[in-house]
């Protein structure tokens, strides 16, 4: 899809991290942009800012674990633009450090409701109105978590799992309505965001006293990181392209491969 000046993208998740970027990216095309967040101060924050650089922006609180808060921000869009565009489910959280015995039920519920539903929500308010007009596309926000195994992460990896291949399947059912319409799937590795703080904020993990407020100082140990613009490029680059995939940052590839390799291994092991 050739992202152009006069077209309109939702962003969930919007106030921070990648979504933020994905904003400040589409922004600078001339794209108006529908942010939403469940987070009413950050989104404030985020609306100013963006404004103060000209950009025609709408802000919606939105919480995209209930379907209803979603239609609310789908309704909201169309009364603002009359049209969308560009559907990037981004909003998410991050699970605690502990192995799967050890995560709760409510993490799950949480880790659930908003990586794995908020898309399906998601997908669901919006895909009518680009159906309708027969073009657009959604970006869905995964992980690198979502192509090869984290330990220890396991809600967190679950969901990402979950988000790729719901991404997959979503592009072709699109494209069987109409060629124009599509889905990628974004699988970035290390971003520097306050995701681990918003989790912490919205009761998901806890944060040991003097913890970082990004994940920058993880850097040095991970082999880089990447600026939530620049994932935000490399997310925008795939969706005019046309790629399903797309999974910026060092090592993600390699990985991903990794598992692959040891994926057809298993399978020629039992042919």
């Amino acid at each position: 899809m050739r992202i152009a000046d006069d077209q309109v993208a939702v962003i969930t998740g919007g106030a921070s991290g990648i979504g933020y970027g994905l904003a400040e990216a589409l922004a600078a095309r001339g794209v108006r942009l529908v942010i939403s967040d469940v987070r009413e101060e950050g989104l404030a924050e985020a609306h100013a800012s963006l404004t103060s650089t000209g950009a025609d922006v709408t802000a919606v609180v939105a919480d995209v674990s209930d379907e209803a808060s979603v239609r609310a921000l789908a309704a909201r869009a169309l009364t603002a633009y009359g049209r969308v565009d560009l559907v990037c489910n981004n909003a998410g959280v991050v699970s605690p450090a502990a192995p799967l015995w050890e995560q709760s039920a409510q993490t799950w519920e949480l880790m659930i409701g908003v990586k794995v539903l908020g898309v399906v929500h998601g997908v669901r308010a919006f895909a009518p109105l680009l159906i309708e007009r027969g073009t657009g596309h959604f970006l869905n926000t995964a992980s690198s978590g979502g192509l090869a195994p984290l330990p220890d992460r396991t809600p967190y990896t679950t969901t990402m799992h979950a988000v790729v291949g719901l991404t997959e399947t979503l592009d072709e059912e699109l494209k069987r309505v109409a060629p124009a319409l599509g889905a990628t799937v974004l699988c970035p590795g290390l971003v520097d965001t306050p995701l681990g703080r918003n989790s912490a904020a919205l009761g998901v993990i806890r944060l040991p006293p003097g913890a970082p407020a990004s994940m920058r100082s993880l850097a040095t140990s991970h082999g880089g990181i990447l600026s939530p613009r620049e994932v935000a490029q490399a997310a925008l680059d795939a969706v005019e392209a046309g790629r399903i995939h797309v999974a910026p940052g060092r090592g993600v590839a390699e990985r991903a491969q990794a598992r692959v390799r040891a994926l057809l291994s298993d399978l020629g092991e039992t042919s």
